[in-house]
């Protein structure tokens, strides 16, 4: 093999690796085709508003309990119900 066919062979590989780089970022960027969302949609604001509903109830402060009262993690049948079918 002569010299200038490993020069060749030398630099097939990172100019492949270049190439395919190029390819893929081209594939799954298309910054070409997709639209500028920031330039074609108009977003309006408007003031936040609460309703009379949104009232604080009771505030929890240092809490040490380890778990939720009236959970049922270990009353498997309880949480499970069989589904009723026309079988």
């Amino acid at each position: 093999m002569s010299e200038d066919g490993g020069l060749f062979l030398l630099l097939l590989g990172p100019t492949g690796g270049a190439g395919l780089y190029w390819l893929l970022y081209r594939y799954y960027r298309n910054t070409d085709k997709s639209h500028a969302f920031e330039h074609e949609t108009d977003v309006v604001a408007q003031p936040v508003t609460g309703a009379d509903q949104d009232r604080k109830i009771r505030e929890i402060k240092g809490t040490r309990a380890t778990s939720i009262s009236g959970n049922n993690v270990r009353a498997y049948r309880a949480r499970v119900q069989q589904m009723q079918g026309d079988s």
